[in-house]
């Protein structure tokens, strides 16, 4: 349950142009690569993570999915908490996100889906944020503009290949200097932890009615 926009302080407060042009790599390690991108008129840059993982498509939905396990390994995630479950492909989840004193933490409602496309098999899941799904609480800011996205492409030998991109503003004030400091390093250790949480035993043997394998 979670796109789990799942997030981190760099990929919450980043923007994203989902073109492929102008991307610069700044990082390739532990076989995860992290693009950033100068977004015309904005003070933050964009990221794009890829990687590779050995798993099947449902067990790597069935993290995504997972929502309410989002802090095991989603870099400055305080909390994530299912709101409303649709079906096993859309869920509707509340997500707040710590940062450093004297900075407000943040936090969004996010309405996740996810889709196989019949003849690629490639699953994409979308996670548009909406600001006004629930009131806003003292003391956090909340985040009225994100759409995250990650699109699960498989591969030979059970393997799969993941991108993931955003787009977001936090609101509030936050210095761009902060954010695009931590542009490599939540990503980075996001999908670290990304690779332990899917191998735990609970999505070893995920399965839904509409993914194809």
């Amino acid at each position: 349950m979670k796109q789990l926009s799942i997030i981190s302080l760099a990929l919450l407060f980043s923007l994203i142009s989902y073109g492929q042009e102008n991307w610069t790599l700044k990082t390739n390690k532990d076989g995860i690569a992290i693009y950033t991108k100068t977004i015309e008129n904005s003070a933050y840059k964009g990221i794009k993570v890829k990687c590779s993982l050995q798993a099947t498509l449902s067990q790597f939905v069935a993290v995504i999915m997972d929502v309410n396990t989002a802090t095991e390994w989603l870099y400055s995630t305080k909390s994530s908490t299912l709101l409303k479950e649709i079906s096993p492909a859309e869920v509707y989840y509340y997500s707040e996100v710590g940062l450093p004193w004297p900075l407000s933490n943040r936090d969004f409602v996010c309405h996740l889906t996810a889709k196989q496309d019949a003849h690629t098999r490639v699953v994409t899941i979308d996670g548009p944020v909406v600001p006004d799904y629930m009131a806003e609480k003292n003391g956090i800011v909340r985040v009225k503009h994100s759409s995250g996205k990650w699109i699960i492409t498989p591969a030979e030998n059970n393997m799969v290949n993941i991108e993931y991109t955003l787009e977001a503003d936090p609101g509030g004030s936050i210095p761009a200097w902060l954010v695009n400091l931590f542009a490599t390093k939540g990503p980075m250790e996001s999908f670290r932890k990304l690779k332990v949480q899917i191998n735990k035993p609970q999505y070893k043997k995920a399965q839904y009615a509409f993914i194809k394998n």
